[in-house]
C-alpha cells in the first residue's frame, strides 16, 4: 500500500460480513436454478443426483481450505495474481491474470448477465430487430444483432453495475451484502415452502430412470463417466468461491477474515444447494427433471408444479436478482487483477489509477465492462463459459499445490489458518484438479485447445509490456 493520497492506493472498506457475502453471492447465480436437469439427464438417479453435489461441494471446500491459508499469508490486492507472483513467478502470475481478463472473469460477467437480461424478457418481452438484421453473421458464427434487446439490456446491466462499483468498494459490497442475503432467505423459504406443501413425495428419493443420454461421454463407461459429467454442472455452480481474495486490498484484517469468509462461505453454499436440490427432487421425479427443456428452468417448473403461475413468477424474479447480484460480485472482485498486473507494468498503461473521490479502480473496471460488453455483442461467451471450468481449475490446482511450495519457502512465516491435514487435503485437491483437466482435454479436445489458445493470446503482450519496464 502507498502512503495516504496516493493515486494507487485502494481503501479497506469492507468487514468479515461482507466478505462473507461475497464469497457465496460471487456463487450463488443462475446454476442452482438450472443444472439439476442436466444432472438427471446424466444419472437418472436422486440419490446420485445429491451425492454429485456434495462430492462437487467437498471438493470445492478442500479448494477453499488450501486457498485459505495461501490468503492469510498473502492479502493484496489482485488475490490469485499476487499468490501465484510469489509461487511461481511473474510469468505464470500474468497467464492467470490475462486468462481472467480475457476469458474467465469476463465471460462469466457477458453469460450471467445474459442470464439476467433472459429473465426480464420472462416479464417484459424486449424488442427484436426484423430477420434480415437478426441474421446477419460476421466471421461464419458472429451474429451481433441476433437477441439484440437482450443483448443492449445485458450491456446496460454491466455498464450500471460498473458505474455503481466506480463509486467505491462500501457501494458495491453494500450491494453484495443486501441482495445477497435477500437471495439466501428466499432460496431458505423455497425450501421450506416445498417440504411444508404437501405437494411432493419422499417415494421420488427411491425413483431411478436410468440416464437420458444417447451417447456415453469418453472419459469412462457407464456410471462413473455420467458422475464426472454432472460433476461438471455442479462445479459451474460453486464457481467464484476465490473472487474474495482479489479484494485482499480492501477488506479489514485480511489475514484472519479472508480465511474466515472463504471456508464459512463455501460451506454454507454447499449446505444450501444440497437442501434446495433436496426440496426440487421432493417436488418432482427425476423422470419429469429430465423432461424440462434446454428453454426452461428447472427451479420455475418445480415452483410451478406446487405453486402454480404465480409461484412461477415468483421464482423467475429471484433468478433475476440473483443473476443481479452474481454479476456485480464479479464486477466488483476481478478488476482488482488488472489493477494489480498494471502496478507491475503488465497490463494497460493507466489501469492501475485509482479514482481520486471514491478510491476505486476505476480504470480497471471500465476495460473489464468494455471488454465483457464485446462478449456480449458477438455472443462468443456462450462457447467460453464451456471452458471456464477446464481453464479455472488449471489455477485452483496451481494454487493448491502453492501450499506445498510456500511452506518450503516461507517455513517460519506466521500462518493465522493452516489447511487441515496436510499435506493429504492440497494434494487430493491438486491429484483431482489434474485428473479434470486430463479428462477435459479427452472428452473436449477442440474446446480445451481452444481455451488454451485464447489465454496464450496474452504472450506476444507478456513479452512487450516486461521489455518495456514489467517488473
Amino acid at each position: 500500500m502507498r502512503t495516504q493520497g496516493s493515486s494507487t492506493e485502494l481503501v479497506r472498506g469492507l468487514g468479515l460480513f461482507a466478505a462473507f457475502a461475497l464469497v457465496f453471492g460471487s456463487m450463488i447465480g443462475s446454476g442452482v436454478f438450472k443444472k439439476v436437469s442436466a444432472m438427471a439427464d446424466y444419472l437418472g438417479n436422486p440419490v446420485w443426483i445429491i451425492l454429485a453435489w456434495i462430492v462437487a461441494g467437498s471438493i470445492t471446500l478442500i479448494g477453499a481450505l488450501s486457498n485459505a491459508e495461501v490468503a492469510g499469508l498473502i492479502a493484496e490486492p489482485g488475490g490469485q495474481y499476487q499468490y501465484f507472483k510469489r509461487m511461481y513467478g511473474k510469468g505464470f502470475a500474468f497467464w492467470y491474470g490475462w486468462s481472467s481478463f480475457s476469458v474467465i472473469q469476463t465471460a462469466t460477467i457477458a453469460s450471467v448477465a445474459y442470464v439476467f437480461a433472459e429473465g426480464l424478457n420472462v416479464f417484459y418481452p424486449l424488442p427484436v430487430l426484423s430477420a434480415s438484421w437478426a441474421e446477419i453473421t460476421w466471421f461464419g458464427y458472429i451474429q451481433p444483432f441476433h437477441n439484440f434487446g437482450v443483448k443492449l439490456v445485458t450491456i446496460g446491466l454491466i455498464s450500471l453495475l460498473t458505474f455503481l462499483n466506480v463509486l467505491g468498494v462500501r457501494v458495491g459490497g453494500t450491494i453484495t451484502s443486501i441482495m445477497a442475503s435477500s437471495v439466501v432467505l428466499c432460496i431458505l423459504l423455497i425450501i421450506a415452502l416445498s417440504f411444508g406443501s404437501g405437494a411432493g413425495d419422499t417415494l421420488h428419493f427411491q425413483m431411478s430412470t436410468g440416464p437420458q443420454l444417447e451417447k456415453e461421454p469418453l472419459v469412462g463407461t457407464g456410471m462413473l463417466g455420467l458422475f464426472f459429467m454432472a460433476l461438471m454442472s455442479a462445479f459451474w455452480a460453486y464457481e467464484g468461491w476465490n473472487n474474495i481474495g482479489f479484494l485482499g486490498g480492501e477488506i479489514r484484517n485480511p489475514y484472519r477474515n479472508i480465511p474466515k469468509a472463504l471456508v464459512m462461505g463455501v460451506g454454507f453454499v454447499m449446505l444450501v444447494y444440497v437442501l434446495v436440490h433436496l426440496a426440487f427432487l421432493y417436488i418432482m421425479p427425476v423422470q419429469d427433471l429430465q423432461a424440462v427443456t434446454d428453454k426452461q428452468i428447472a427451479a420455475v417448473e418445480v415452483i410451478r408444479r406446487f405453486m402454480g403461475d404465480g409461484g412461477a413468477l415468483a421464482i423467475s424474479a429471484l433468478i433475476v436478482v440473483s443473476t443481479f447480484n452474481s454479476t456485480n460480485t464479479t464486477i466488483l472482485s476481478a478488476p482488482r487483477v488488472y489493477f494489480a498486473m498494471a502496478k507491475d507494468r503488465l497490463f494497460f498503461q493507466g489501469i492501475d489509477k485509482v479514482h481520486p473521490k471514491f478510491k476505486s479502480p476505476s480504470n480497471a473496471l471500465l476495460i473489464q465492462a468494455f471488454w465483457a460488453s464485446i462478449l456480449v455483442m458477438t455472443g462468443s461467451f456462450d462457447d467460453l463459459t464451456e471452458m471456464l471450468i477446464f481453464a479455472a481449475f488449471i489455477f485452483y490446482g496451481a494454487g493448491a499445490f502453492g501450499v506445498f511450495v510456500l511452506r518450503k519457502k516461507w517455513p517460519d512465516r506466521e500462518r493465522p489458518f493452516k489447511v487441515p491435514f496436510y499435506p493429504f487435503l492440497p494434494a487430493a485437491f491438486v491429484l483431482f484438479c489434474l485428473a479434470l483437466v486430463l479428462i477435459s482435454i479427452l472428452e473436449n479436445p477442440m474446446g480445451s485447445l481452444m481455451g488454451i489458445v485464447l489465454m496464450a493470446t496474452g504472450l506476444p503482450f507478456y513479452y512487450f509490456w516486461k521489455r518495456n519496464g514489467g517488473e
